[in-house]
């Protein structure tokens, strides 16, 4: 009977291999063998797919198994949901992530587990050659502090004994049934609350592990891991902390989003003080920088973590300055705004978080979202820094990294030949844009703590004045 089952699983496999090479995708966007192999673990691990094709105790066909969990997966990640393996699909498929399932996580912990007590200890069994034992634990300390920060909890070092929380790094196979991958892949799991492996975080050693640029910071993932270790579960929210797959924000200061904080406060309760889990950034820092900026109405929108500040376009009143938490002007925003611009025209701005966009049409007023994919984008594209809409021409030029795109508003269509270097063809501007919006004729554009004013018909900057002189500083 053994034998038997075997036999069918295989002839499975081999029957939707042959399957996934018929779909109706173009020639060159074709799943190879690799990418189907590849496509079928990555389900089986993060969303249930079943090699035998039973889903919930039924059986069914394997293509529609397979198409089934291929559009949960895209759903999840905001991909369109086309059921194929797409390239945009793969891509997210390849990238660096947590190693627990994004559907009903630890199933073998029925409910939704938390710590019964609020005072949780913490240990590490063994540390990483990549980094000074010091760094590591600072890196712990940090990632710890972000939920306790939220939440009523209280995080005890112990260095013997037992601990609720055990940190370690292990290759490979490590004695918990869920091997690591090697370099890249999974990066690290975590066990929610509960006895023996409960809680504990677990990275792969075959990483390299650091404090700052180079690797994958220790601090990210811890603090991703401990989440799952407090009670929560993967979020589809790009700002969160909980999402899945691992983001280096280099310029970008890690800071519990929205979803977050709902998630633990749920599982525990406020903090009994009041924290700002996002404090008011100081506008008339030397080093201040802005996330976005934008025109809606007759105000001029600037953007930082979760604040802004608006000044009105109107001479009389050019000296008033209104700020406030963005949820409050923008209800259907809880996320950081990464981008935004403006087409005054149609009376509408878009604002950028993540791998959504927002269309805002008054202040105060709820929004409805789409995808960034709409505009073209690959999947490696994952957030906008700025954007900019050049009404003259009719098309919107996004900023992300060191390169631009040119969007064609009327064709609704990236033009060809791009991205390009923003060095290349923008003379003066700095090559990473953090926001930008065009008023009277120019387009000002803010890189690091200045702002550069362009003549878009010259190709020259024309001024230079630092950021926070817009924010009355």
């Amino acid at each position: 009977m053994e034998l038997f089952w075997l036999w069918i699983s295989a002839l499975g496999s081999l029957l939707l291999a042959d399957i996934l090479w018929t779909l109706p995708i173009h020639q060159d966007q074709r799943p190879r063998p690799e990418d189907v192999q590849l496509a079928e673990g990555y389900l089986k691990r993060f969303y249930n797919l079943n090699p035998r094709g039973r889903v919930s105790g039924r059986r069914i066909r394997s293509t529609s198994t397979m198409e089934e969990k291929i559009r949960e997966m895209q759903n999840f990640f905001g991909l369109r949901e086309t059921g194929h393996l797409d390239p945009n699909t793969l891509d997210v498929m390849r990238e660096p992530r947590c190693g627990v399932s994004d559907v009903e996580n630890f199933s073998f912990y029925p409910g939704k587990p938390k710590w019964k007590n609020h005072t949780i200890t913490y240990m590490t069994s063994k540390y990483t050659p990549d980094m000074k034992s010091e760094d590591v634990e600072s890196s712990f300390r940090s990632a710890l502090k972000m939920w306790s920060d939220a939440a009523p909890l209280r995080f005890i070092k112990v260095n013997h004994g037992k601990a609720d929380i055990v940190f370690s790094f292990a290759r490979r196979t490590h004695g918990d049934f869920f091997p690591f991958d090697g370099p890249r892949g999974v990066l690290a799991h975590a066990f929610q609350p509960g006895e023996g492996l409960g809680g504990d975080v677990h990275f792969d050693e075959d990483e390299t592990w650091t404090t700052g640029r180079q690797g994958y910071s220790l601090f990210a993932v811890a603090a991703h891991e401990l989440g799952h270790s407090l009670g929560l579960t993967h979020s589809k929210d790009p700002s969160a902390i909980m999402y899945p797959n691992y983001r280096n924000h280099i310029s970008t200061k890690y800071s519990l989003s929205k979803d977050d904080v709902l998630g633990i406060q749920t599982l525990y309760g406020k903090p009994t003080e009041k924290v700002e889990t996002q404090p008011v950034p100081k506008k008339c820092d030397p080093n201040f920088s802005l996330d976005g900026a934008v025109v809606i109405g007759n105000e001029i929108v600037f953007f930082k973590n979760r604040y802004m500040w608006m000044r009105t376009t109107q001479t009389t009143y050019w000296n008033r300055l209104t700020e406030s938490h963005s949820s409050t002007y923008l209800p259907s925003i809880s996320s950081h705004v990464d981008a935004a611009y403006d087409i005054p025209a149609k009376g509408v701005a878009y604002i950028f978080t993540g791998h959504k966009y927002w269309v805002v049409q008054q202040l105060k007023m709820r929004s409805h979202a789409g995808s960034i994919y709409e505009y073209g984008f690959s999947s490696r594209v994952r957030q906008v820094d700025a954007a900019v809409h050049i009404s003259e021409y009719g098309k919107t030029v996004f900023f992300i990294g060191e390169v631009y795109y040119r969007y064609d508003e009327g064709r609704r269509r990236m033009d060809p030949g791009f991205p390009r270097l923003i060095q290349t063809d923008w003379p003066g501007v700095p090559r990473k844009v953090d926001a930008a919006f065009k008023l009277h004729g120019s387009i000002f554009i803010f890189s690091g703590a200045k702002s550069y004013q362009y003549d878009f018909r010259k190709k020259r900057v024309v001024n230079i004045i630092s950021a926070n002189s817009w924010l009355g500083c």
